[in-house]
Parts: C-alpha cells; structure tokens; sequence
C-alpha cells in the first residue's frame, strides 16, 4: 500500500475575517451542530438520570443496570467504521439525519419499557445498543460538515464549539431530567428528550444541505469559504468525483485504507492523543461523583452538584480553545494555531495529580474544575480532523479517531475501578488520569507533525469499477 501523502490546505491558511457581505450562513449550520450535538449527549445521559428510579419500578439490579450503561458503549465502538463509511458513500445530510431521526425514536421506546417488566433489562439493553450505533455517526459527521463549511481559520472555533455541546448538556439538560424524574415519572425524560430529537431531525431536512446546493447561500460566503479552504464539494462531487468517492469507499477498500490511515505518522498521532485526552472525560464522567462522595466525604446532593462545576469549566475552556486556535491561525502556522491551545490545555489537566497532597475539599473543586477547563481547551481533535482527514474518505478516517476515542469509554472505567479494588484509594487513580493527559501532549508534540490536509495518492484508489 502506497504511504498517505500530505496535500498542503489551499494557499493562505491564515485566512482573514469575514466581512459581512461574506454572510453568516455558515453560523447557522454550526447552531444546528451544537444543537443535535447537546441532545446526543442528552440521550446518552437519560440512563444515568433515570436508572435509580428504574432499578426500584422495574426490580433491576445494580450489576444488570451496569450491563445496560455498557450497552451504548459498546455498540458506539463497534459502529464507528461502519457509520464513517455511510457517511462517506452517501454524504452527511442523508446519513447523519437519520440517525438523529432513529436515536431519537428508540430513546423514545425506553420510556414504554414500564408495560413489558418481565423483559425490562433485555428489552432495554437491545434499545440502548442500536441508540449506540444510531450515534456513531454524528461526531465523523460534524467534522465533515465543519470541513464542508468553513474555511480553515474558523474551523478551530467551529469544532470547539459543537465538542462543548457534550458539557453544555450536562449543565441544560441534568436539571430538567432530574425534575421530570420527580415530577413525571421517570418514563418522561426519555419521551421528552427523545421527542426533541425526532423534532430537531426534521429540522435538520431543512436547514443542512451542501454549501454549493443550499437555498440560502450568497455567492460571497461561497467564494469566501471556499478560498479559505472550505471542502465544499465534498457531499456535492462531479460525476468524476462521485465515481471515485465510491469506488474509494467500496467495501473490498476499507481495510486496506485504514491500515493507510493508522501507517501515517500524524493521523496516528492524533488518533492515540483522543484516546488519552477521552481517558479524562471518561474519568470525570464516570469516578468523579463517587470520588467525592468515598474520598472527600460529600453528601450524594453535594457531589452532584459540584459534579456540574467541571462541566461547566469544560464548556468554557472548549470554547476558549477554539478561539484561540483560529486566532493564531490568522498570524501563525496552523500546526501551531492548533498545537499551542492543545499542549497548553493538557498540561493544565496534568495538574489533577495535586488533589492528592490536599485536603480542603473546596481546593479539590478549584484544581478539579481547572483540570477540565484545560481538557476542553485541548480538546481540539475534531477541528485538527477537519483540517487534515483525506477529503474522499474523511467519514471513515472521523470514524476511526472516534473508534480511539470510544475505546477510553470503555477502558478507562475498568482500570479505575480495579486500581480502586486493589489499593483501596484514588490516589493511583488520579496519578493514572494525569500520565495519560501527559501521553496527550507528548503524542502531539512528538509524533503530530505538520497539520495538513492528507490524501491518499490516486494509485491507491485503483481504477474506477466497470
């Protein structure tokens, strides 16, 4: 197999601002991002919400609602390759919107689990799998349409921004859920979130379309988007185009592509850094609370509470970072437009090994909240997939950086917990959490090398079908 070539951006990477002739399109379809973006996490958090009032109505034991928060984890990582792939062969508007559509009806479908309890868990751990692979695509299909949409010096904001979407929803959405709960019924939050999203797919017929197709597009923006590096055909090819976007998606090609992909020096890099800098969200997501309740004496209200503060930091710090990003990339290189808020950021995560030498518990939220306001700074992979993912095959190259990401999902709650079962402390836990936020920054220090747009040469796609 032919090494993947590096196809530089088109020329000026620091592109300038946007007049206002230019048109804002392009902001629109980032809000519709950040919104289907906010109920995907929902619906992956409805569970968690839910389950303790579940386990009482439905007789579900711990052990069988641990089997069914693993459900979606295993189903996401599962369904990456495939989702990317989908996305590639029949563009991001058709696959990613239904998906929404059908994450959004099966979620649904957990609030009716109530009239068949003698099934509950199997019926539940069926729903909560195609959830799972219902979503797989939404994060490949947001950098591709960051890549179709916005010109290089806005995509770091841009991927920051539907990336903060995942904290943004802990802090809107745990608040509503827990009152529906209380005052509903435990049922209501999956009918209520589920039905936002079978609405927002709707929407979303109508508001995504190429930038070349859509009804609403100036001549201006289009021109400006494009000059500035905008993949722009990318769901719209010629027919030439299209015959060889199949043809490089075609199944008998998918493996030999990834091992491409996985051969390349800077795509492995940033492949193995989501992995690591996901080890952290994982941590905050799945030991934080009880950390704080088993190892700083909090009150279940208490930790649920200070559990938000990160999240909120997250959201703050992603954006942030994003900002930064394409604000250095108007007045520097975009290697280190994206590397400096990504090293800065993961170096600051590093710091969540101090909590183990305090002991004020108010110092353990600051150091902890400052922890995840660097991870979502440095949580730029998605806009540095935008910028460097061969265009014919950028679904499946999402897919497979998603697959790194999805694996911490399920790696990093099992290594807690049997350090936890062999030490009895957190104390290596956290010592864990911060090498690897460590390993993050080395990755993109010492194996990323240039930022650019990858693509394998036309040798490797072979000739066309006949």
């Amino acid at each position: 197999m032919p090494a993947l070539d590096r196809q530089d951006e088109p020329a000026t990477t620091a592109t300038p601002m946007a007049t206002p002739r230019a048109g804002r399109l392009r902001y629109l379809i980032l809000a519709m991002l950040f919104a289907v973006t906010t109920i995907n996490y929902a619906d992956r958090s409805t569970l968690s919400i839910a389950g303790d009032s579940m386990q009482k109505d439905l007789h579900i034991s711990s052990g069988e609602l641990g089997v069914l928060f693993s459900a979606f984890s295993w189903s996401y990582l599962v369904a990456q390759l495939p989702g990317g792939w989908l996305l590639d062969r029949y563009g991001s508007k058709k696959v990613y919107g239904a998906a929404i559509f059908l994450w959004s009806l099966f979620t649904m479908l957990q609030g009716a689990i109530g009239f068949f309890a003698g099934a509950a868990v199997v019926l539940l751990f069926a729903l909560r799998f195609v959830v799972g692979v219902a979503e797989a695509p939404s994060f490949p299909g947001n950098s591709r349409i960051v890549a179709a949409w916005f010109p290089t010096g806005e995509r770091g904001f841009a991927s920051a921004l539907f990336n903060s979407a995942q904290y943004f929803a802990t802090v809107a959405f745990a608040p509503l859920m827990g009152w529906l709960v209380t005052a509903l019924g435990w049922e209501h939050v999956f009918t209520v979130v589920g039905g936002a999203g079978v609405v927002l797919a709707l929407v979303w017929t109508r508001v995504i379309h190429p930038p070349r197709s859509h009804p609403r597009m100036t001549r201006a923006e289009l021109d400006h988007i494009s000059a500035g590096g905008a993949l722009i055909d990318m769901d719209a090819p010629t027919a030439e185009e299209d015959m060889r976007a199949k043809e490089a998606t075609s199944g008998r090609r998918n493996l030999r592509h990834v091992a491409a992909l996985l051969r390349n020096r800077t795509l492995l890099g940033v492949f193995v850094g989501q992995y690591f800098i996901n080890t952290i969200t994982w941590f905050f997501l799945t030991w934080f609370p009880v950390y704080l309740v088993q190892e700083r004496g909090m009150s279940i209200l208490e930790a649920g509470f200070v559990s938000s503060l990160p999240a909120l930091c997250g959201f703050v710090g992603g954006v942030l970072g994003g900002f930064l990003s394409d604000r250095l990339a108007r007045r520097t290189s975009l290697t280190a437009a994206r590397k400096i808020p990504i090293v800065t950021g993961l170096l600051l995560s590093t710091g969540i090994i101090v909590c183990n030498y305090v002991t004020a518990s108010w110092l353990v939220v600051v150091i902890m909240s400052l922890a995840f306001f660097g991870k979502g700074m440095g949580a730029l992979g998605w806009a540095v997939m935008s910028d460097v993912s061969p265009q014919r095959i950028a679904g499946l190259a999402g897919g497979l950086f998603n697959t790194f990401g999805a694996l911490a999902g399920i790696v990093t709650p099992l290594v807690i917990g049997y350090i936890l079962d062999a030490t009895g402390s957190f104390d290596l836990a956290l010592a864990f959490v911060s090498v690897c936020a460590a390993l993050a920054v080395a990755s993109y220090l010492f194996v990323v090398r240039d930022i650019a747009r990858v693509d394998l040469p036309e040798t490797a796609y072979g000739p066309a079908s006949v």
